[in-house]
């Protein structure tokens, strides 16, 4: 890859930049292989992102550099921050409020996952400061990879959203601790026991109300432009973006997350205008297109970890402790929850991708930490590539079998469709 830019590099010399060409191909690389991903296996178009980000990744393409900064950071954030504030907007917290039993699964899966992985990472002989922040990353589900196999799948029910809720919520407590974690990491204090009870929840209380105020202002603004803007205009699709982008800029540099910020804002906007949007309309192409930047962008990233053999073992106990730990941590909470253990199951197999909130995760504690974030780095990004694309894969199966989606499955499709004798096997009918 590096010889091939070298060699471009004497003879092309576009207006934009060498990288601007990289990307542009490699996008359209991408969108090509998610769309033929899908249309002959009927998985959904995030899987070929992923594994085309991955071979540019693996092949040294130097378009994104870890640790992420600058230009590339702000797209992963801005992107997280675009996925995250329509998931807010689904969420009604009256739902918890006459179903109170859905916030206690939350809490229980949640809580169930960071043990199960500490535990499984102190197993494997992991040091707390860095198997801690891990727990604490495998937490989050990814709502981004939900939602696209949701739209590709054209699913809809009661496992769909109850897996959406969930992500989303598991997504807020990471968010929330991980920054304030990383807020730890940057004074030193890395692991609990050196930390006293106001030095744990001090941290967690910037970091939340930081976020609450920025998406408060971000909900409001957006509120007041709906009252004399149409939903369906392109200038309110136009403004929606350029706020939310206004909005994560401002959280990060005050000292909140700025996907925390955009998840509490669209939470925020769905209280105070409950009537539904179609946002996928007002959004469109580019919505899509920084979605789609996304997921090339983390596979890319997560591509260029080391895969050596002593980190492969961490891996895999650490993905096979949180796949678990989901399913399990659904069903306990199941109970009184309104949903049949079989949903539950389907549920907890839809949360456990991983993709951008990690990723931008590990992005704080590299820079809260250069020395920790490496070794948590060394794992997270290989585990993040791995269940950003098995992740897509349980959760078709479990819409599938959840009997939500609205189109079939190709691979299915295929393998029960009748076998159509051929014109010379056909036997002459007789009439009587």
């Amino acid at each position: 890859m590096n010889e091939l830019l070298v060699i471009w590099g004497e003879w092309i010399k576009p207006s934009a930049g060498l990288a601007t060409v990289q990307w542009s191909i490699l996008l359209a690389l991408a969108a090509a292989a998610g769309h033929l991903i899908q249309r002959y296996t009927g998985l959904p178009k995030v899987i070929g992102y992923s594994v085309i980000g991955a071979f540019a990744g693996l092949a040294g393409f130097t378009g994104a550099i870890w640790p992420l900064q600058g230009t590339s950071l702000f797209l992963l954030e801005l992107g997280v921050a675009v996925v995250l504030f329509e998931a807010g907007g689904r969420i009604s917290l009256r739902w918890f409020r006459h179903n109170p039993m859905v916030l206690v699964q939350s809490l229980a899966e949640s809580t169930l996952t960071f043990i199960a992985v500490y535990w499984a990472l102190k197993l494997m002989g992991m040091r707390d400061d860095v198997a801690q922040p891990l727990a604490l990353l495998a937490m989050a589900a990814s709502p981004a990879v939900l939602s696209r196999v949701l739209m590709d799948t054209r699913a809809s029910g009661p496992v769909s959203e109850r897996a959406m809720v969930l992500s989303t919520m598991s997504t807020l407590y990471a968010l929330t601790l991980c920054s304030a974690s990383a807020g730890m990491m940057s004074r030193g204090k890395q692991v609990l026991t050196d930390i006293s009870l106001s030095d744990t929840f001090y941290p967690v209380l910037v970091v939340l109300g930081l976020s609450v105020v920025v998406g408060a202002v971000l909900a409001l603004v957006l509120r007041t432009a709906l009252r004399v803007m149409s939903p369906t205009s392109e200038n309110t699709a136009i403004l929606l973006l350029a706020l939310i982008a206004a909005g994560a800029a401002l959280a990060a540099h005050f000292g909140g997350s700025a996907a925390l910020a955009a998840l509490l804002g669209g939470m925020l906007l769905k209280q105070l205008n409950p009537r539904p949007w179609s946002w996928p309309r007002q959004m469109g192409t580019a919505s899509s297109m920084l979605t789609m930047l996304m997921f090339v962008l983390v596979s890319v990233v997560a591509a260029q970890a080391e895969w050596a053999g002593p980190i492969a073992g961490l891996v895999l106990a650490l993905i096979a402790a949180r796949v678990v730990a989901k399913i399990a941590g659904v069903a306990l909470g199941n109970i009184g929850s309104g949903s049949s253990a079989k949903q539950a199951l389907w549920v907890g197999c839809a949360m456990t991708p991983m993709s951008s909130v990690a990723l931008l995760l590990v992005s704080q504690f590299i820079t809260a930490s250069p020395t920790l974030g490496k070794h948590i780095a060394g794992v997270a990004l290989p585990a993040i590539l791995v269940m950003e694309i098995l992740g897509a894969v349980l959760t078709t199966v479990a819409i599938y079998r959840a009997g939500e989606s609205s189109k079939p499955w190709l691979l299915s499709a295929r393998a029960t469709a009748p076998v159509t004798p051929s014109a010379s096997s056909r036997e002459p009918v007789h009439e009587s």
